[in-house]
């Protein structure tokens, strides 16, 4: 009898636990979160993630790449950050070359082993995308 491939259950995907359970306490106990309008829909969609700062800005690295909210931030140019019970809309700018390697080296050494997962799987610097908060509502506070 020949071997047989199985489809592994959709829980132990990559992924997984943290777009099912984590993200979903995170968005429910009001941890840090990116809104930002679907490329689509055009309805608002919120992530949780936590900006980085590094020299005085802001910036919105993508450890997992191109990932959903990267391409609508991209489509969309604009956003919404939630700390706590603070809103803040901003202008993204996404940065390239040794300025973007430059903040994803720092934030993969800042992250140390939480972010092992994801240098090991994307381990070029290029394969984060990193986007620059401009805020656009005359907030200008971290």
């Amino acid at each position: 009898m020949g071997k047989t491939e199985t489809t592994p259950p959709d829980y132990v995907r990559p992924g997984f636990l943290m777009a099912h359970v984590v993200n979903p306490i995170v968005k429910f106990v009001g941890g840090p979160a990116l809104t930002v309008r679907g490329r689509r829909s055009g309805l608002p969609i919120t992530t949780p993630l936590a900006p980085f700062a590094y020299q005085g800005a802001r910036y919105l690295v993508a450890g997992s790449g191109e990932t959903q909210w990267v391409r609508n931030l991209r489509a969309s140019g604009r956003g919404q950050l939630r700390i706590g019970r603070n809103r803040q809309d901003f202008r993204a700018v996404e940065l390239h070359g040794s300025e973007r390697d430059q903040i994803v080296a720092s934030y993969r050494d800042s992250m140390g082993r939480r972010a092992q997962r994801y240098f090991t799987a994307l381990p070029e610097l290029a394969d984060h995308p990193v986007f620059r908060v401009e805020p656009t509502d005359g907030q200008g506070g971290q």
